[in-house]
C-alpha cells in the first residue's frame, strides 16, 4: 500500500509540469476527482433505485435524456461551481454555457467543457460508460461573467483533459500536455490510484471501433477502408479485429491500451458528423496525442478546428498512428461523399 499515490498526490507531485502551474489547476483537478466518484457510487446502484431509464425529457442535441444525464450533469456542476477555480461550464446537457456568477468563481481562470455521462444509454444494460472532460483558460476579463469565446477555442488550447470510466473497475484517465495518466480507483480507501503511467498508444493496432450496422450510409473512402480492415494480408496481419461498445469513452480506452482506431464519420443523416467538437471530440483528441497517436476529422487535425458554436459536430477518427493514416489515404483517394 505504502508505494501507491493517489491522484491527489500525484497532481501535487506533477504540479511543476502544468501549463500556467498554480494551485488553482490542482484543485480543479481534484474536484472532478469528487464529482467522479459520486457518479461512480450512483452507477453501481443502478437497478437497485429508480436512478435508470429516460428522464422524459431531451437535450439540446433532440437526445432523450437519461436519469443518471441528469444526475452525472447536476454533480460535475455542483463540484466545479464549489471549488472556486471554474468561472463557467459548458456541458453537453446544457442549452448554452452557464457562468458561475459568486464573486469568488468570477475571479477563477478556468472553464470546463464536458460530457457528464458518455454513452448513458448503456447503463440499463449494465456496460460500460463514462465521463469526458476539457478545461481552458477563460478569454474574457478576470472578474466578470464568462463568455462564449471562452469556450469557442480550438483543441490546442486545452490546459487539461481526461475521462472517467465506470466499467468492471472505475478509472481516471487525463493529460495535462505532459503524458496520458490513469488511475484506477479503489474503493477499501476511497481513492484514485495510479496504475497505469505515461500510457501509450501502438503505433500500429489491430482494431478497428466503428458502428457498422450505419455502412451503407458511409462515405466510400470509410466503406473502402473497413473492406481493407477485414480482408486477409500476406503478412498475417489483417483481418483486423471489430469491436464496438457504443460509448466512446469506453470504446477509446480499449484502443488506447491495446491499439487500434475509433471511427465515427459522417453519415446521409448527420453529414458534418455526430460527435461533439467541445465536449467530446477535442479533449479523446488531446489524449490521443500526448499518447502518441493521431486524430482527425478526415481532413485535418481535430484540434486545429476552430469551433463556431457549442455543440457543432465533426467526424472523428482517432488511435493508433499508422492507422489513421491509412485511412487518410482512402479517403483521400475516394473523394465521393457517399
Amino acid at each position: 500500500m505504502s508505494n501507491l499515490r493517489t491522484l491527489g498526490e500525484f497532481i501535487i507531485e506533477k504540479q511543476h509540469d502544468f501549463p500556467h502551474a498554480s494551485g488553482d489547476l490542482s484543485s480543479l483537478l481534484s474536484s472532478i476527482n469528487l464529482a467522479a466518484k459520486i457518479v461512480h457510487r450512483e452507477i453501481n446502484k443502478a437497478g437497485l433505485v429508480d436512478i435508470t431509464g429516460a428522464a422524459g425529457e431531451e437535450n439540446i442535441q433532440g437526445e432523450a435524456q437519461q436519469k443518471l444525464d441528469v444526475l452525472a450533469n447536476d454533480t460535475f456542476k455542483a463540484a466545479l461551481e464549489n471549488r472556486d477555480q471554474v468561472c463557467g461550464i459548458a456541458s453537453e446537457e446544457e442549452d448554452d454555457f452557464v457562468s458561475f456568477d459568486s464573486e469568488l468563481n468570477k475571479q477563477a481562470k478556468y472553464v470546463v467543457l464536458m460530457d457528464p455521462l458518455d454513452g448513458s444509454s448503456n447503463i440499463d444494460v449494465n456496460v460500460s460508460v463514462g465521463t469526458i472532460f476539457s478545461i481552458y483558460r477563460r478569454l474574457s476579463p478576470i472578474g466578470g461573467l464568462t463568455e462564449a469565446r471562452d469556450f469557442l477555442q480550438p483543441g490546442t488550447e486545452q490546459v487539461a483533459s481526461g475521462y472517467v470510466i465506470y466499467g468492471s473497475s472505475t478509472m481516471l484517465v487525463y493529460t495535462t500536455g505532459k503524458g496520458v495518466h490513469g488511475f484506477t480507483y479503489d474503493p477499501s480507501i476511497g481513492s484514485f490510484c495510479l496504475s497505469h503511467e505515461d500510457m501509450r498508444i501502438p503505433k500500429q493496432g489491430f482494431i478497428y471501433s466503428i458502428n457498422e450496422g450505419n455502412y451503407i450510409n458511409f462515405p466510400a473512402g470509410v466503406k473502402k477502408y473497413l473492406k481493407y480492415c477485414q480482408e486477409e494480408d500476406e503478412a498475417g496481419k489483417r483481418p483486423y479485429t471489430s469491436r464496438y461498445i457504443g460509448s466512446l469513452v469506453s470504446d477509446f480506452h480499449r484502443n488506447l491500451l491495446l491499439g487500434g482506431i475509433f471511427l465515427y464519420p459522417s453519415t446521409r443523416a448527420y453529414p458534418t458528423g455526430k460527435l461533439r467538437l467541445l465536449y467530446e471530440c477535442n479533449p479523446i483528441a488531446f489524449l490521443t496525442e500526448q499518447a502518441g497517436g493521431e486524430a482527425t476529422d478526415g481532413e485535418g487535425r481535430i484540434m486545429e478546428i476552430k469551433p463556431g458554436e457549442l455543440h457543432q459536430r465533426v467526424p472523428f477518427f482517432a488511435g493508433s498512428t499508422d492507422m489513421v493514416k491509412t485511412l487518410h489515404g482512402f479517403l483521400r483517394d475516394n473523394p465521393d461523399q457517399y
